[in-house]
């Protein structure tokens, strides 16, 4: 089975096809903004990696979501809920990490179907 990188660069890629898994790296969006920003701009980042990949947000099977402070989780979710809409919800955890950097506060990784 052949594997192919999207967007590859010399320390990841931030999409990798592996027959018909599509494996994401992690998402991360405007760095100092609100979570609610951060959210929406990580979930646009997704569905375009998907749509690259020939995918979309209804084939995610699970999505790992990464929070520097629970605190987030409910405007977090607020934003994802709106996103989901009630329809082709994923697997999915959440947990609290340290994060890159100060300035981000949500990341996201997403394994979907082709």
């Amino acid at each position: 089975m052949s594997i192919t990188r999207i967007q590859a660069g010399p320390r990841m890629s931030q999409a990798v096809v592996h027959g018909d898994t599509v494996y994401l790296a992690g998402q991360v969006g405007a760095p100092g903004e609100s979570v609610t920003r951060q959210t929406q701009v990580i979930l646009g980042q997704i569905e375009a990696l998907l749509a690259e990949t020939g995918s979309e947000k209804a084939k995610i099977l699970s999505a790992t979501i990464w929070l520097a402070d629970m605190a987030d989780f409910a405007e977090m979710n607020a934003v994802w809920d709106q996103w989901i809409d009630g329809r082709d919800a994923p697997a999915r955890a959440t947990g609290e990490a340290r994060l890159a950097t100060p300035d981000y506060k949500v990341e996201i990784i997403v394994i979907a179907a082709r």
